[in-house]
């Protein structure tokens, strides 16, 4: 017998995002093997700055070979380590964080809790903030592994909070209050609001005046505020990024026990493959039974020895950002131009790994059954791994995420090509169709004029 963790379906990864890169696998892109693969654009990664963390490994062979003033800290970094964390890696990466975020915050070290990615610190959250059956409110659309990293084995629910493309879904009281009654009509304890800022699908930063909206909002229910800041460094238009904690220093909250910070190095840093996270919280509570969860995923101490010299070089970390973002900026306006060539359009993004792409006029009908009959053909016929919108638990069917940091020039090149032919034979063949039901229906205007004159004519004849 097994139990029902492994035998019921609660992961969530039967979804069309995780389907995407099932089918991806079973037929990777490859420019020189595999040039009619399928084109992974569903991979929010970051692989457009590689070449200055490799030129500074370069420089720093000591650092990769495990030594210190040219002594070798091998066996330190090899002997057990507890979960708290090497102090020179927790100094680095708080550093790191007061930097992109233009040192408007500090971080407190004794409130930062290590863990094995973001993945694994929003988990751990869950565990330490709620119980199975309470519920967490998140905007919608929202990333569709949530449903497993939030849900899964910790029992907790997630409400959408409704956000619409006529807006350019901003949050607002009237979504936030509709979630909030929605969940208690289901008989669901609300424990807290969580948000990705920047917004994974929409790639759009959130504003000043809606964290201040959340923080209001939460502090009056008395529930708590998470906010998974993990691609905070990866935006590169204006507005400019502003952490919750920032707002909650403004509004005199900023030792508030119910506000919690998500971070990780996957993103901004291009890492995912080190697993490096974060919590930071105000709660001693939330930070003693984190630490003592971390102990299930750590951070090897090879891992923080290297990036704790990385991270502590002021002179590359500044150099870093200024440079991912313009490169990040100047490939979202490849992907966006490429896409306008075909007559698509997008929403006007300012951060992330991706855009949200607006496919809705490539819609047979508005429904989420012709979103995912489209869905399917981009991914098996023109070969692009994208997600759809009812992934992300879009309301609206016809948007799709789309990722443009984790390939080539090339790569991009090969991708909006497939996507201008795929355009211009949809096109075609509604045209033709057109053509075909112009040419029936002048067929059928002069079959009814024949018929109605017939008609009269036997009237008017027995008439006479």
């Amino acid at each position: 017998m097994l139990s029902s963790k492994v035998i019921n379906e609660s992961h969530g990864q039967d979804s069309s995002y995780f389907l995407g890169w099932q089918e991806y696998e079973k037929n990777p892109f490859d420019e020189t093997l595999n040039p009619s693969g399928i084109v992974q654009m569903g991979l929010a990664e970051n692989q457009l700055s590689f070449d200055l963390i490799e030129s500074w490994l370069d420089d720093h062979p000591e650092v990769l070979g495990l030594k210190k003033n040219e002594e070798s800290v091998f066996k330190h970094l090899a002997l057990f380590q507890d979960y708290h964390g090497l102090p020179a890696f927790k100094d680095a990466m708080a550093k790191f964080m007061e930097k992109i975020r233009g040192s408007k915050v500090k971080f407190n070290t004794n409130k930062m809790v290590l863990t094995a990615g973001s993945t694994s610190a929003n988990e751990t959250l869950m565990f330490c903030l709620a119980n199975p059956g309470d519920a967490f409110l998140i905007p919608a659309p929202y990333y569709p592994g949530f449903d497993r990293d939030l849900k899964w084995r910790t029992g907790v629910e997630i409400v959408p909070i409704h956000c619409v493309s006529s807006n350019g879904y901003k949050i607002t009281k009237e979504a936030l209050d509709e979630a909030y009654e929605r969940a208690h009509k289901l008989n669901l304890n609300v424990k807290g609001v969580l948000i990705t800022n920047p917004s994974n699908p929409l790639g759009t930063s959130t504003t000043r005046d809606e964290l201040d909206l959340l923080l209001t909002f939460t502090s009056a229910k008395k529930i708590h505020m998470v906010s998974d800041e993990i691609y905070s460094g990866t935006v590169f238009d204006s507005p400019e990024f502003t952490s919750v904690l920032e707002v909650a220093k403004d509004k005199n909250m900023d030792l508030d026990e119910k506000i919690h910070v998500v971070y990780s190095l996957s993103k901004d840093l291009g890492l995912p493959g080190f697993r490096v996270g974060l919590i930071y919280s105000n709660n001693e509570n939330v930070v003693s039974a984190a630490t003592k969860m971390s102990s299930f995923g750590l951070i090897s101490s090879q891992t923080q020895h290297l990036l704790a010299n990385l991270l502590s070089d002021e002179r590359f970390t500044t150099k870093y950002l200024e440079v991912n973002r313009k490169r990040l900026r100047e490939r979202r306006d490849r992907l966006v131009s490429g896409l306008k060539k075909a007559g698509i359009g997008c929403l006007k993004s300012n951060g992330g790994l991706f855009c949200w792409v607006d496919l809705r006029h490539l819609l047979k009908s508005n429904t989420f059954e012709a979103e995912h009959s489209l869905w399917t053909k981009i991914v098996c016929e023109v070969g692009l791994n994208i997600s759809p919108g009812s992934s992300c638990h879009s309301d609206e069917p016809g948007w799709f995420r789309v990722c443009f940091a984790n390939m080539s020039d090339q790569t991009l090149e090969v991708a909006m090509d497939r996507v201008h032919g795929f355009v211009e034979a949809m096109v075609m063949n509604t045209n033709l169709g057109k053509q075909k039901r112009t040419m029936w229906d002048s067929r059928r205007r002069s079959l009814i004029n024949k018929w109605v004159s017939k008609l009269s004519s036997v009237q008017c004849e027995s008439e006479r």
